[in-house]
């Protein structure tokens, strides 16, 4: 898939409304060649995903091996809105707590006092933490009005070739 593909459907408003919610699924595959996919909370920060972890997190022991991943970002009402998101995933290192995990959290009801103790014992507890950034290199945007999954599109192209007969 081309960056400007890419791009004009990160860009559209729908995709733009899902890169602002909380949580994505994060599908990967594990050392010994089963797949993994764990929901994890992200930031959107224009161009990557940014997720964050602990540095005994054993996902990162199989993105290291394998670093391809998959995203998914979706709605829980009918009809789903879904954003597909595949990448290869870098693992960055930083010392104390990235401002990514804190902002990511920051959508969470907490009172400014609940946040405050939050995030002492954020600090306490993790003295370095893995972001994991994903750089889209395909996505595909499924709102099943203007955009279908790619088999109900060839059957519904397939059922108007049929009909045009």
């Amino acid at each position: 898939m081309e960056q400007h593909e890419i791009n004009e459907i990160l860009d559209r408003p729908l995709s733009q409304e899902l890169l602002a919610r909380d949580l994505t699924r994060l599908a990967y595959v594990a050392k010994d060649g089963t797949p993994r996919n764990v929901p994890i909370a992200f930031v959107w920060n224009g161009s990557e995903i940014v997720m964050c972890t602990s540095t005994n997190a054993p996902k990162l022991a199989h993105l290291r091996q394998n670093p391809m991943v998959a995203l998914t970002i979706d709605t829980e009402v009918h009809p789903p809105k879904i954003l597909l998101i595949r990448g290869r995933a870098e693992l960055d290192l930083v010392q104390g707590i990235p401002d990514e995990y804190l902002q990511m959290n920051g959508s969470y009801e907490m009172t400014a006092e609940q946040r405050v103790e939050w995030e002492a014992q954020v600090r306490a507890l993790y003295d370095s933490m893995f972001r994991v950034v994903v750089t889209p290199t395909w996505v595909k945007l499924i709102d099943f009005e203007t955009t279908l999954p790619t088999a109900v599109e060839e059957l519904v192209r397939q059922k108007q070739e049929r009909q045009s007969a």
